[in-house]
């Protein structure tokens, strides 16, 4: 009975151990890739926009939950016009996968609302990817979808 609870026990620690990994940067690259995705969802709330310019590629594809597609500028604008207007926005389950220099995150994002003048309570998930330009990382590609 003491192995079996031994056994338990150690499962589950490596089931924590693992859980934490996956929601903590662990490397100095890691840790970069997750302060630009902060800053991308801070400044998608203030609408600034020497933030939002400052973590995007001037290639930036951004794409919606229900097809838009759009480039920095157009994105940017929305955004600081206040046409998408985000009152508040969590991310959750976020992974970060680096290979040299493309770095792929990915979470969930829920998030109030009040484009077009209705509230709304979203969410979605998410892709970002982002490519090391000199030194610093900047979203290249975003993807949206509906989660259950």
């Amino acid at each position: 009975m003491k192995k079996l609870i031994l056994a338990l026990f150690l499962i589950t620690s490596c089931m924590l151990v693992k859980a934490q990994e996956a929601t903590n940067p662990t490397t100095k690259e890691e840790t970069e890739v997750a302060a630009v995705v902060e800053k991308l969802r801070a400044a998608m709330i203030s609408g600034n926009k020497s933030d939002l310019e400052s973590v995007t590629s001037a290639d930036l594809t951004y794409g919606h939950s229900g097809g838009k597609i759009q480039n920095k500028a157009a994105f940017i604008d929305d955004i600081t016009s206040k046409r998408s207007d985000f009152k508040t926005i969590e991310l959750t389950k976020q992974s970060i996968t680096i290979q040299n220099n493309i770095a792929i995150v990915r979470h969930v994002l829920v998030a109030d609302t009040n484009d077009g003048g209705k509230p709304a309570h979203i969410s979605l998930g998410i892709v970002l990817v982002l490519k090391k330009e000199k030194e610093d990382w900047k979203i290249i590609a975003r993807r949206a979808f509906h989660v259950d």
